[in-house]
């Protein structure tokens, strides 16, 4: 199955108005045609996920591009009093198209369980939004040799109980947390391995399904390593956060997934 590739940046807490309209600027001049056409094509997907006070902003200024604007979480409730929580119907509000869900500095600083991710990534899915499902393990973890482990029960229970449609609309990152804004990155070869493993996973439940998730890989994702990171076969883009920042490093990441890139490597 032919799955479109798909970049997207993370700002994570990072901007303000000026710097944004820069930003984003910046990334609109700095796309090359061919990247251009192949997003309005529908032959790639790019986009960044802004800090929710910005999503006006984001949405005012990619609206005609093709990129995509999405949200850094999502609440698992649907309304009421959750002081400082967002809904995924708010998000709709801003024409959102996507939320990330269980980044491991939401696991982390907040606690997230694995079936909190669960809930939150139904609340987006009941709303027509695609959840990117992060994943990923700590440096204890791989140098014990249970990375798979670690990361194969994250998709278990994050995944539990959906149907193979609901399933089949999912993006899921992983990221290695030990590669997270360290400079440090997993060799292509890796990757594609715990790549693999995620789909193996999800066939588990589905097959078709299993063949249409889009596996993105994150961790200090740069323009220099990203062709070789697309070109193996369960990788199917990226979720880049500090590289997205840079509007002309950024658009040659997206450059390095365009399906005729791709196929000169």
């Amino acid at each position: 199955m032919q799955r479109v590739p798909l970049v997207l940046g993370n700002w994570k807490m990072n901007g303000s108005v000026q710097a944004n309209e820069a930003l984003l600027q910046g990334l609109l001049g700095s796309l090359s045609p061919q990247a251009d056409a192949a997003i309005k094509q529908g032959d790639l997907q790019a986009g960044v996920a802004v800090p929710a006070p910005y999503l006006f902003q984001a949405a005012t200024r990619l609206r005609s591009s093709g990129l995509l604007w999405g949200a850094q979480d999502c609440s698992n409730e649907i309304a009421g009093a959750f002081t400082g929580e967002i809904s995924a119907d708010m998000l709709k509000d801003f024409d959102c198209q996507f939320a990330l869900v269980g980044h491991s500095e939401r696991r982390e600083r907040a606690a997230e369980s694995s079936d909190l991710v669960g809930r939150k990534l139904g609340q987006l899915l009941n709303n027509g939004l695609m959840p990117v499902v992060c994943v990923g393990e700590p440096l204890s973890e791989r140098e014990q040799g249970s990375a798979e482990d670690f990361v194969v029960e994250q998709v278990r229970a994050a995944t539990k109980g959906l149907d193979e449609q609901q399933l089949a609309a999912l993006v899921i990152a992983y990221e290695p947390i030990w590669a997270i804004g360290t400079g440090r990155s997993a060799s292509s070869s890796d990757a594609q391995a715990m790549h693999a493993t995620i789909r193996h996973e999800l066939s588990q439940q589905s097959q078709s399904a299993a063949q249409a998730v889009r596996i993105l890989y994150g961790g200090s994702v740069k323009a220099a390593t990203a062709a070789e990171l697309f070109a193996q076969p369960d990788i199917d883009g990226a979720l880049v956060g500090g590289a997205s920042l840079d509007a002309t490093e950024f658009a040659n990441i997206i450059q390095s997934a365009c399906p005729a890139s791709q196929s000169l490597h």
